[in-house]
């Protein structure tokens, strides 16, 4: 196993403080010992992992999970719970020059479809995930963004078939929104929810289908004997027909080799507060339980919870060690109270972060990788893992099924290029931020 941050990434450190850690207690699964023989092998226990897990048992397919931790414990239980469209960091527009109008609206297609997928397994299992919010709704950090949002309301309308709303300015006060923004715009598709309630239901679920999974299992080394995959971890073997590789920005370069420079880990932090009373968000005039973001490109993403709690969160972070965390946590916490200036006196106990996955062409990729036999991956949803990750999953069991019920859009099967710099391709993150700091001013 051969991965490319800073130890300290890859450690308990950056969750200490996880305030979904103390939400639901997530069984611990033992680890693997001895040699095992399965149909389907996953890497990976998280949203990805475990949906196709959750699928390929349900028809009846012997699987076995191993997770190098639990489950959970990587992007999947830590993220801000936004289930919402996305996936792709590159534009509609440019998706549509690279790919063509017909993939692009495959592609969109796809991302509504990923939002009712997980909304499909809440009302089948009846999971109490603290589901809230109506949509999402994206605020204006300045007036050149809010120039556009009229002409996306059209467009999205026309696209989803639903009526959009675009919040000018002066009415978002009494929407609730305040916070300083110049307008807002909402899509009434997706909704909040505790991930780590999602992903620790989801895994029991799995396993109640005939899954099997296996917690602090790390997969050292990855190889093809005699047309199967043989996957070593530290106590045993597991001997597998077919290898799925659900590890996203956790991922190695080395297991499998395939993987080597296709993915790039960013961080991305966040912040829970105590529960901020009615008086205190009417000081703010902050009352809206609408999961939210802003318009930068280093955004920030932020929602009310159901107990009043307030969660914020954003990108960055160059570096991936001890030190640059903790600066991270001061940096966060400035940018919460310039955004929120009425809730500089309220405490945030919680703090933690994690990764976000890239690819070099800025799109999912979800499915049977080229070139390599009974081999298949679903990673870099570019931090809209809930609804993409999860729909992810679906598809990768539904080509091992050989199914097609599940919309699987060309550009989700399009081969991840390499980044350049090898193992040093995080370095091409400085002149990126910077970049798009620029263009947030």
């Amino acid at each position: 196993m051969k991965r490319i941050c800073d130890p300290f990434a890859y450690s308990d450190g950056p969750v200490e403080h996880s305030f979904w850690a103390e939400t639901v207690p997530v069984s611990a699964r033992a680890a693997l010992s001895g040699n095992v023989t399965t149909e389907v092998a996953i890497i990976g226990a998280g949203f990805t992992g475990l949906n196709a897990a959750l699928k390929l048992a349900e028809a009846g397919i012997d699987v076995t999970v191993l997770d190098a931790k639990q489950v959970g414990w990587g992007a999947s239980g830590r993220n801000g719970g936004f289930c919402c469209l996305g996936g792709a960091k590159a534009s509609y527009k440019s998706l549509k020059r690279r790919f063509g109008e017909a993939a692009l609206s495959d592609y969109m297609t796809a991302e509504r479809a990923a939002v009712d997928h997980v909304d499909g397994h809440l009302a089948r299992f009846n999971w109490d995930v603290d589901r809230h919010s109506d949509g999402e709704t994206m605020l204006a950090h300045n007036a050149r963004a809010a120039a556009g949002f009229a002409q996306d309301a059209e467009d999205l309308a026309t696209l989803y078939k639903k009526p959009i709303d675009v919040i000018a300015k002066e009415d978002l006060a009494d929407r609730g929104f305040g916070g300083g923004f110049y307008g807002a715009i909402t899509t009434p598709i997706g909704f909040a929810l505790n991930p780590r309630k999602y992903v620790s239901n989801l895994a029991q679920s799995a396993e109640n289908a005939g899954a099997t999974v296996y917690g602090d299992t790390p997969v050292l080394e990855t190889k093809q004997v005699g047309g199967l995959w043989q996957l070593t971890t530290p106590q045993g073997q597991v001997t597998a027909k077919k290898l799925v590789i659900a590890t996203n920005g956790y991922s190695s370069e080395t297991t499998p080799p395939w993987l080597a420079g296709r993915f790039l880990p960013a961080q991305s932090s966040v912040i829970v507060t105590r529960p901020i009373s009615p008086e205190e968000q009417a000081a703010q005039g902050w009352t809206s339980r609408q999961m939210s973001y802003d318009s930068r490109n280093l955004l920030h993403y932020f929602r009310l919870m159901p107990d009043n709690r307030f969660l914020f969160g954003m990108r960055g972070g160059l570096s991936t060690s001890k030190r640059t965390s903790d600066q991270i946590k001061l940096r966060i916490r400035q940018h919460f109270e310039r955004l929120f200036p009425a809730w500089s006196h309220i405490e945030t106990p919680y703090y933690w972060s994690g990764f976000v996955c890239y690819s070099r062409g800025q799109t999912p990729f979800a499915g049977r990788v080229p070139g390599v036999d009974n081999l298949y991956a679903g990673f870099a949803y570019h931090g809209n893992g809930v609804a993409m990750g999860s729909y992810a999953g679906a598809l990768i069991a539904q080509d091992i099924l050989q199914e097609t019920t599940l919309i699987h859009p060309d550009i989700l099967r399009a081969t991840p290029g390499r980044f350049p710099f090898g193992r040093f391709r995080r370095l091409a993150m400085y002149p990126g931020y910077l970049y798009y700091g620029l263009k947030d001013l």
